[in-house]
């Protein structure tokens, strides 16, 4: 009878211990923290989900002459600034900054860099190659963009929020930042980091990798 009894206890805890290890494992798989989501958030509470802000369509020419769209960004995590070629003061620096983070992230196939030109009249496709060149840049992973102005500055405003001057992207407007915007698989404004700030950019790297561990979990759940 008391082996009988034992086995009805073993019954009874294997359940419970594997349930336990269940939650446990789970845990550990989860990422550390969530990364914030940024610009404006709206509530449908007839579906009782939050619909936040998305980046907007979009075509670009890249350094090797093709185009860039929204397409090119799927089931990809990237990283977004604003800059231009003949810059002498933080643009070199952010795009040192951000070779960082090429060199960290350069072998991952669902990452990318986008660099848009604020002179596009000058950064021609040629002078962008040569510029990318001097960065180390031979793949398909850093894309410097060049196109119409007035385009390339609705971005910057409306989709990345990277500038909130008021402009229509004429020949008297001009955007000039240091901040870099992160952008997730889904299109979302994840986080933003002064570009000039070497701790900021280690942050960003860090930020990189919570976010590439929250979509790891969301495929295994």
């Amino acid at each position: 009878m008391k082996n009988k009894g034992n086995f009805y206890w073993i019954l009874i805890l294997l359940p419970l211990i594997f349930i336990a290890w269940y939650f446990i494992k789970k845990a550990d798989d989860k990422p550390l923290r969530l990364l914030p989501y940024f610009g404006k958030k709206v509530y449908h509470t007839e579906v009782k989900d939050t619909a936040y802000h998305t980046v907007k369509p979009f075509c670009f020419k890249n350094q090797y002459n093709e185009n860039v769209t929204e397409q090119t960004t799927k089931d990809k995590i990237y990283v977004t600034e604003f800059f231009f070629t003949t810059c002498q003061s933080i643009c070199p620096i952010m795009n040192t900054q951000l070779e960082r983070v090429y060199k960290e992230f350069s072998n991952r196939e669902d990452f990318l860099f986008l660099s848009h030109t604020v002179e596009p009249e000058v950064d021609s496709v040629p002078i962008l190659l040569k510029y990318a060149k001097l960065h180390g840049v031979n793949d398909k992973h850093w894309l410097f963009l060049t196109g119409e102005k007035k385009d390339l500055y609705q971005m910057a405003r409306t989709s990345y929020l990277l500038n909130n001057e008021v402009g229509n992207g004429d020949a008297d407007d001009f955007i000039h930042t240091q901040n870099f915007a992160l952008v997730d698989k889904d299109k979302h404004l994840r986080g933003f980091y002064d570009g000039t700030d070497s701790a900021d950019v280690s942050r960003l790297i860090i930020e990189i990798k919570l976010l590439m561990s929250e979509y790891d979990y969301k495929s295994k759940n």
